[in-house]
C-alpha cells in the first residue's frame, strides 16, 4: 500500500515514489496514497529491494516457493511446510503483460495471474507427493467495495437488509456476511474426496490448530487457542448445524454498519438490541431477520450469549500475549534513512 516506481491499479490512482533526496515528508491529496516510506521487499531480515517492483512480484514468489519446496522434498527427501502470502487480488493490482486482458477488466487479469502462480508451485510437487499433500487455498475479507472494478464481488452475500434499512454496502470493513465470508478449496487425494463441498462455516483461525492436528504435533499447553481442529470436516465432511445461523463472527455483536459502495454511498453504525440474527441456510442475503419473539431466536440467542461470556472471560484472562506494538521513527524500514523514497535498487 505504500509508493512505488510504477504504481499498481488503484482508485484513486497513487503515483509512483518521490525521487528527489532532498524531499523530507512524501505526502499526497489522498490519504490511501499516503506515505513517507517506499515499500521494501525483505528476504529474512534484509531488504534487497526498495521500493520493490510489484509487477514482477509474482514470479520472485513463484520463484522462491518452487526453491523451497525443491530443497526440501527432492534435496533433502524431508516433508515440508509452504506458506505463500499472496499478493494478488488487493488494490493495488497487478498483473503480467503477457495475459491477453484489457485494462477494462483488471481484476480478472490479476485473477488469472494469481492461478497461474499457484499452478507453478503446484507443478513442482511430483504426482506421488501429491498423494501425500495438503493444499489449502482461502482468503481473509470479502472484497473492497469502494474500488468498483479493482474489487470483486460478493457474489449472493449482499447484505439486503443494511442496503435497503441503512444504505451502504455488505463488503470489506463490515460484519455483514459479504465483508468476512470468503471461499476456501482444499486438496489432499486419498484423503479428501474429490469435488465435495462442505456449508460449515469455519475460520481461517482454524488451520493452525488442524495443520498440528494431522501433523501430530502437540501445541505449547502454556497458553489458548482460538481455532479448532477441524479435520473432521476436511476428512468426513462432518457440518456443525448450530452454524447455520448468522452470529457474526459466530458471536453477539449489535453495532452493524455498511461499507462505502462503488458510488460513494455509505450506512451509518447502528445499534440493534436485541440483536439481528439470520438463517444462511435459507437466506443468504441477510434480508430477514429471525422474529425475536420465535423460540428460534430466543434458543439461538441463548446459545450465542453463553459462547460471548465465555470469550471475553478467555481475553481477559490471556496472560501470554505481551507483545508492544509501538511504533517509533528509527522502526521504519528503510535502507537510505535520508532518502524519503529510500532507493535499494543496487542490492538485486
Amino acid at each position: 500500500m505504500g509508493c512505488t516506481d510504477k504504481p499498481g491499479l488503484d482508485l484513486p490512482s497513487c503515483p509512483p515514489c518521490v525521487r528527489s533526496q532532498y524531499t523530507t515528508r512524501f505526502v499526497l491529496k489522498h490519504e490511501e496514497c499516503y506515505t513517507e516510506v517506499a515499500l521494501p521487499l525483505f528476504e529474512n531480515e534484509t531488504i534487497i529491494e526498495q521500493p520493490l517492483d510489484t509487477w514482477s512480484l509474482k514470479n520472485r514468489y513463484a520463484s522462491a516457493a518452487v526453491k523451497q519446496i525443491f530443497t526440501a522434498s527432492i534435496s533433502k527427501k524431508q516433508p515440508f511446510l509452504l506458506y505463500v502470502t499472496l499478493a494478488h487480488m488487493h488494490v493495488p493490482l497487478f498483473h503480467n503483460s503477457f495475459l491477453n486482458v484489457t485494462t477494462q477488466d483488471p481484476y480478472t487479469a490479476s485473477l488469472s495471474d494469481m492461478d497461474s502462480m499457484v499452478g507453478t508451485i503446484m507443478q513442482t510437487v511430483s504426482t506421488e507427493q501429491l498423494e501425500n499433500t495438503l493444499i489449502w487455498f482461502t482468503g481473509d475479507n470479502g472484497p473492497w467495495e469502494q474500488k468498483c472494478q479493482f474489487a470483486g464481488h460478493v457474489g449472493p452475500f449482499v447484505g439486503k437488509w443494511q442496503a435497503s434499512r441503512a444504505g451502504g454496502g455488505s463488503a470489506k470493513r463490515t460484519t455483514w456476511e459479504g465483508g468476512h465470508r470468503v471461499p476456501t478449496v482444499v486438496a489432499w487425494p486419498k484423503k479428501i474426496k474429490p469435488n465435495s463441498t462442505s456449508s460449515a462455516l469455519l475460520s481461517g483461525l482454524d488451520i493452525f490448530p488442524t495443520i498440528l492436528s494431522l501433523a501430530g504435533v502437540k501445541p505449547p499447553s502454556d497458553r489458548r487457542y482460538d481455532g479448532i481442529d477441524i479435520t473432521d470436516i476436511l476428512l468426513n465432511e462432518l457440518m456443525f448445524l448450530i452454524d447455520k445461523y448468522r452470529l457474526i463472527l459466530n458471536y453477539l455483536i449489535l453495532y452493524f454498519c455498511g461499507s462505502v459502495t462503488c458510488g460513494g454511498g455509505s450506512g451509518q453504525q447502528q445499534y440493534h438490541d436485541p440483536p439481528l440474527i439470520f438463517d444462511l441456510s435459507q437466506d443468504e442475503a441477510e434480508e430477514t431477520p429471525l422474529n425475536p419473539e420465535s423460540d428460534e431466536y430466543r434458543s439461538v440467542l441463548k446459545e450465542v450469549e453463553r459462547e460471548r461470556e465465555a470469550l471475553l472471560w478467555d481475553i481477559a484472562t490471556d496472560k501470554v500475549s505481551l507483545a508492544d506494538y509501538t511504533v517509533i521513527p528509527a522502526a521504519v524500514p528503510c535502507c537510505q534513512p535520508h532518502n524519503s523514497a529510500c532507493r535499494c535498487h543496487s542490492l538485486k
